[in-house]
Parts: C-alpha cells; sequence; structure tokens
C-alpha cells in the first residue's frame, strides 16, 4: 500500500496575485459541509484528505522561503516539511523530499487543485502491478499547454480506462496526443534517480521530464483515463470561482 506523499506548495502563486503575496496558495480555502452547514476548509486540508483516505499515514510537504503561514496551520499534525529554497521546478520540488521518500512508493500531488476522484483506483492499481509509476490523464483540446503522454491501450481497470505510457513530453509545440497529465501522480521511489539523470532546461526540471526518462530507462509507467472526475483548480481566478461554485452546491469528494 501507498503509505506516503510528497505535495509541493513552494510555487508563489503568481496568477492569483494579491491573495497569494500575503496567503500561501495551498491555504486557500474551498466549501465543504459539517454537520450540515457550509464551512471553508483550505485546500491543503481536502488533498491530505483525501490521500488519507486511500491510506495514506505520512505526508511530506515541500515549502518555499515564504511558507511559514503553511507550516504554523499544519504544525500540529505530524507533516514533514522540506524546503525549495529556489524555484528550479516541480521535479526540482520533489527531489527535495527524496529522504523522507527513500525506497518507498509515494503519492506526488500538486497544491493548486485536488481531484474529485480517482485516487483509490491509481493506488490500488499501483499495489496490484507495481509498476514504477500510475498517472491520471484527461483529454484536453490544448495539449500544447500541458504535459502530454503517449500511450498504448491497455484495456479497462475497474471503471476507467487503462493505458500504458510510451513517451512523455512537456507542453510540447507539436502534441502527439490530447492526454495529459493531472498533477496527481504515483511513483516508486526510482522517479528520484530518473530526475537526478534529467539535463535540465530554462532552469527549470519538470516533473514530464523525469517520467520521460524513467520510461526510457526501460520503467513501467500506466495511466489511468479520468471523464467523470474533475480537478478542482484554485491556481488562477477563473478555475478558482469555478471550484468554489462547484463545491458550494454541495458535490462531493471522493
Amino acid at each position: 500500500m501507498v503509505k506516503k506523499s510528497v505535495i509541493t506548495a513552494a510555487g508563489k502563486g503568481s496568477r492569483m496575485k494579491y491573495i497569494t503575496s500575503v496567503l500561501p496558495k495551498a491555504l486557500l480555502p474551498l466549501f465543504t459541509r459539517e454537520d450540515g452547514k457550509f464551512v471553508m476548509r483550505p485546500i491543503v486540508d481536502l488533498i491530505i484528505d483525501s490521500l488519507t483516505s486511500v491510506g495514506v499515514e505520512r505526508h511530506c510537504i515541500v515549502v518555499g522561503n515564504h511558507g511559514r503561514l503553511l507550516v504554523d496551520y499544519l504544525s500540529e499534525r505530524g507533516v514533514t516539511f522540506v524546503t525549495q529554497h529556489i524555484p528550479k521546478g516541480f521535479g526540482d520540488a520533489v527531489l527535495r523530499a527524496e529522504d523522507f521518500v527513500g525506497r518507498d512508493p509515494f503519492f506526488v500531488h500538486a497544491d493548486d487543485g485536488v481531484l474529485t476522484g480517482g485516487y483509490s483506483e491509481s493506488s490500488a492499481l499501483f499495489d496490484e502491478i507495481n509498476p514504477d509509476a500510475v498517472l491520471l490523464v484527461r483529454r484536453v483540446t490544448n495539449p500544447h499547454r500541458y504535459g502530454i503522454v503517449q500511450v498504448i491501450d491497455k484495456g479497462n481497470y475497474k471503471t476507467h480506462r487503462l493505458f500504458q505510457v510510451k513517451d512523455a513530453e512537456e507542453k510540447p509545440k507539436d502534441p502527439k496526443s490530447d492526454l495529459a497529465i493531472s498533477a496527481v501522480y504515483v511513483f516508486s521511489w526510482k522517479i528520484m534517480s530518473a530526475l537526478k539523470k534529467v539535463e535540465v532546461k530554462d532552469g527549470e526540471l519538470e516533473l514530464t521530464y523525469g517520467i520521460k526518462e524513467l520510461i526510457d530507462d526501460g520503467g513501467e509507467v500506466y495511466a489511468l483515463l479520468l471523464e467523470k472526475e474533475r480537478w478542482l483548480n484554485v491556481g488562477d481566478p477563473d478555475n478558482y470561482f469555478k471550484a468554489l461554485e462547484y463545491t458550494y452546491k454541495g458535490s462531493e469528494l471522493r
């Protein structure tokens, strides 16, 4: 069972400027219900709850130099914190947690959103076939903006389409598919070795480059297609409004 997670929360949240100059993006709230009444909880709570519900017991949060509010908020919950002092990309943030991960499998989760489902299926698939990674992908109309994968169809797994991933590319100019990687992953510890082999481009180490390196080294990477599930995004004003509206209407995460 996957019992560890790495939550990356070192970004500046520049698309949500003003509010994220004083409040970490991970503390932006969404609606939930308690005792039949609406409350607002920081998205990091919803992320941790979603991961804990599928068996994750230990969480490591990667913060930036200005993550004191987030550390203070979670300080009594047994969370491990590591710091990414210089913003060098998503992949570099994950590498900061190498000592925490050790040789164990782990979830990686970005702090700017939470899925409405898919956690239990990705964890179960990882347990069953023991690959090097399980990705959650969705079809998009603008694939040049995302990490994109090329896949081989492997049929169905539970209620999801199952693919084996043969290649991955970050923000391609000429996308080979419309399957974009969501910012929730399950990895074996080998992703750390793969990230270390990547030649850094433009000063940033993207996690997608590590996934490609993993595949090129002969690793097995699988993906589950998200169709009914949604990514509730707090990373920009338009999507944050939609996420607030979705959760206010009482839709539950699962």
